[in-house]
């Protein structure tokens, strides 16, 4: 019994050893570009960044943000003006269309269903042609709301999926009982579906608005006028040709990985639930 709790416990010893191992080291980056961000540039280059002697200084959060050619205060009104709807938008379309999907029969769904799965799997980098002549025919071509149409395309398929998959595991013993009482189909989905799905809009909501905050390539490819840069091409714009400030550049970073993260603390508990809950099936 001693040798077999001695063997347990040099396991866990292990096994804690390595996680904690793996922690640090997917950590480090992090905490690389954190220490940059507070020191001045001069200490970052002739100390390096793991140095823990030196000055800290919030400047480069203050030059990063009023940044005079590349300002992540407009990169961040840039980034919530596609962000917002192009994740209200899709998820109350996909929505819609995942319900439909989940509950009714209608000719060539099958096909449709399939459209939707052959789009999840295109790379971006094979629309990118197409949207350029599209947007540039419509006039919203280096504008935000040609920007937000594309995120919203872009956002339906994988959203439809992710939804119908968590209303197939929703019991329908709810929805049969008040179509019974009388409750026509727009009522039971609004009063009954949408309340117990909430968990997985949620966790899609959080998903899409990652997605959209962190697109670079859509962002780099449709949008010219620096005035119209969302934040992460205002941060990458930081980066000189001749003159890297490492300070600045990394306070842009951690500003605009900011409102990701807090979302993600704030709907974790949803997000969690939804990730569980759209693998299940009732």
């Amino acid at each position: 019994m001693a040798r077999r709790r001695g063997k347990l416990l040099l396991k866990y010893i292990i096994i804690n050893i390595v996680v904690w191992s793996i922690a640090i080291i997917w950590t480090l980056p992090f905490i690389g570009v954190a220490m940059t961000s507070v020191k001045p540039f001069s200490e970052v280059v002739v100390h390096g960044w793991w140095s823990l002697i030196g000055n800290y200084t919030l400047k480069n959060f203050i030059d990063a943000w009023s940044n005079p050619m590349y300002s992540v205060a407009i990169g961040y009104r840039n980034s919530f003006i596609v962000t917002i709807p192009a994740t209200i938008a899709p998820l109350f379309i996909a929505a819609l269309a995942a319900y439909v999907f989940s509950r009714f029969s209608f000719p060539l769904k099958t096909l449709l269903f399939i459209v939707l799965l052959v789009i999840m799997a295109m790379p971006q980098q094979m629309s990118v042609i197409p949207l350029f002549f599209m947007l540039n025919s419509m006039g919203l071509y280096d504008k935000l709301q040609g920007l937000i149409l594309v995120h919203t395309a872009w956002g339906l398929a994988w959203m439809t999926f992710f939804l119908k998959n968590f209303f197939d595991a929703l019991p329908r013993e709810i929805e049969e009982a008040a179509r019974v009482d009388g409750a026509g189909d727009a009522q039971i989905f609004f009063k009954i579906v949408l309340p117990m799905s909430m968990p997985a809009i949620a966790s899609v909501a959080a998903i899409q608005f990652t997605w959209v905050w962190s697109d670079f390539f859509y962002a780099l490819m449709f949008l010219v006028n620096p005035d119209n840069y969302v934040v992460t091409l205002q941060v990458a714009s930081m980066k000189g040709q001749y003159h890297i400030d490492w300070g600045l550049l990394s306070a842009g970073s951690i500003m605009a990985m900011s409102v990701p993260l807090l979302l993600y603390a704030l709907l974790q508990k949803y997000y969690v639930r939804g990730m569980v809950g759209w693998t299940l099936k009732g």
